[in-house]
């Protein structure tokens, strides 16, 4: 009897390890490779103390658009991992792609790299600063594994410039900001059209299939995590191109979603599905390949949503693009066997930049004293709920973004000049000056028609002229009540602040486009286009007829 006792607790113990495994696996599903990883971890032996970071940044994800944030769109994968994981319920990006994931890599403001105005083009010769050092090269020194797939964004004009000069051991994905997600085709204007999609620093020919790129992506990473040893370290950086524009999914995610009448949201509901179960495969793969118990995973959207594009912010105010909250207050939630604190919600501030100092301290490699960052270690924080070292954030300064027309140094109390494009956050205060952006909040009935319907969206009128915001987001985090006339001292101490971090920034790198950059010039690929041996040649031809003229005017003066 004690034997068959024994063997049945096992048997139902087997059940239920075996029904946890396969948690959310579907046939045929986002990334699902053959044998759908439903086998048990390997016995890979003690785990090293030093945990495998996954970081999955989605793209243009909506503060709505998950499960757990009220959302129509079904996302069972992020609510199961967010639900036993910390969920964070204050935690800011930036409001596009380029400045959220320099940030990120960094742990530094805009204003301290130079990309402090809009995003890279692919026709700048731009791109992350060489001299900053990256969270890849930091775990690397600290005997890391470090691979990247997915949408870089950070500049390629240079080789150096590529992630495989940053930091990462491979490199699979695109170097632009968007492009067809089964062709890898983008066109930046008419007539400048190239292939984006590259393996370390070659094109990828080879892969292209026709594959979507949300599925592409995953069966790379389930790759990697096969072939790489779980008692080494690995840092996996997942950056999905989902749910960016243009609007396209495969077809069997739709089936879910086929009420909706707006076209764009129900593309974007479809994106979002194939996503989701995107993560739920790369979860499986973890714990197949023996990486989950010792593993940290980062969920973060890199900006709000676009509501033109399918996205919802609701109900905060503004999308993509604005320093309103739905442009810059993000989806988020960290999962980890390693946390303490599981089943909690974090409501402590939160930024992408501390990213940086927390990833590196928990994997015991060090901050050189000489890098000044603007991120904190906030694993305290997350883990055992404790106070945020965080009570500011500099959401940005950007100096040459459209000047407001009525902003001047007087609306500023001769501290400031309010024509110029600011946020910033101290405490519960946030204060915007110039121009914030599109303003509007945009509720879910404006997604109900076959188009987008601007009718249902909340507007707010003010007198003309303004371009100072005041806000106390704990009391307000949907910014109805501006409070600049109501307290003045705090608009002025606020404008202060804003002051102190502008004495500290670099000037504004955002040059001009390069027609050498044109994918024609390059094989019909978009990729590295500046060459310093050109340069040097072209220097020393003007240096040698720069001798020429002067040995000539020599001759004459002789």
């Amino acid at each position: 009897r004690m034997v068959a006792a024994v063997l049945a607790g096992l048997s139902l113990l087997s059940l239920l390890t075996c029904g946890y495994l396969a948690w959310g696996s579907r046939r045929g599903g986002a990334g699902e490779a053959p044998g759908n990883l439903l086998g048990e971890e390997p016995a890979a032996g003690a785990p090293r103390s030093q945990p495998h970071i996954i970081f999955i940044l989605a793209d243009d994800q909506g503060f709505r658009d998950v499960g757990y944030h009220g959302s129509e769109i079904r996302t069972p994968t992020l609510d199961k991992l967010a639900a036993e994981g910390v969920k964070l319920e204050n935690y800011y990006v930036q409001p596009m792609c380029t400045p959220s994931r320099s940030q990120l890599i960094t742990g530094k403001y805009q204003i301290h790299t130079g990309l402090q105005h809009s995003i890279i083009r692919p026709t700048q010769p731009n791109c992350l600063p060489l001299d900053n050092v990256t969270l890849p090269q930091k775990l690397k020194e600290v005997g890391y594994s470090t691979h990247m797939v997915g949408k870089w964004h950070l500049g390629f004009y240079r080789r150096e410039c590529m992630p495989t000069q940053r930091g990462f051991d491979s490199f699979f994905g695109s170097l632009l900001g968007s492009g067809d997600y089964y062709t890898h085709f983008k066109c930046d204007s008419p007539g400048i059209c190239g292939y984006d999609l590259y393996e370390n620093d070659n094109a990828a020919w080879d892969h292209d299939n026709g594959i979507y790129s949300t599925q592409m992506y995953t069966q790379k990473v389930q790759q990697i995590l096969a072939s790489h040893n779980p008692r080494k370290p690995i840092f996996l950086y997942i950056a999905y191109q989902a749910v960016h524009s243009p609007l396209q999914a495969p077809g069997r995610y739709f089936e879910h979603y086929r009420s909706i009448n707006n076209i764009n949201r129900r593309r974007y509901a479809a994106m979002l599905a194939c996503l989701d179960e995107a993560i739920n495969n790369v979860t499986l793969a973890l714990r197949k390949y023996g990486y989950y118990e010792n593993s940290i995973i980062i969920y973060s959207s890199d900006n709000g949503g676009q509501p033109m594009a399918g996205g919802s912010n609701w109900p905060l105010r503004g999308s993509k693009g604005t320093y309103w909250e739905g442009g810059i207050r993000a989806v988020g939630f960290v999962h980890s066997p390693l946390l303490k604190n599981k089943g909690s919600v974090c409501k402590e501030l939160v930024h992408i930049t501390d990213w940086f100092p927390t990833l590196i301290t928990l994997a015991e490699g060090q901050i050189d004293e000489d890098i000044q960052l603007d991120g904190y270690d906030v694993w305290e924080t997350i883990s055992e709920g404790r106070r945020s070292p965080r009570v500011d954030i500099l959401h940005n300064i950007d100096p040459i973004y459209t000047k407001a027309k009525n902003g001047s140094w007087a609306a500023g109390y001769g501290i400031w000049n309010t024509a110029i494009q600011s946020a910033i956050r101290v405490n519960h205060w946030k204060l915007l000056t110039g121009n914030p952006g599109y303003s509007d909040w945009v509720p879910p009935q404006a997604f109900s028609n076959a188009g987008p319907n601007r009718w249902h969206n909340e507007r707010v009128s003010w007198s003309a002229g303004k371009t100072v915001w005041l806000f106390n987001i704990t009391a307000d985090p949907y910014e109805r009540v501006d409070l600049s006339a109501r307290h003045p001292e705090v608009v002025k101490q606020l404008l202060r602040r804003l002051s102190q971090f502008n004495k500290t920034a670099v000037p504004v790198r955002y040059p001009p486009k390069d027609p050498r950059s044109n994918p024609k010039l390059n094989g019909g690929v978009w990729g590295p286009w500046f060459k310093e041996d050109e340069k040097k040649k072209k220097s020393d031809k003007s240096k040698g007829a720069n001798k020429q003229k002067k040995s000539k005017n020599r001759k004459k003066a002789n």
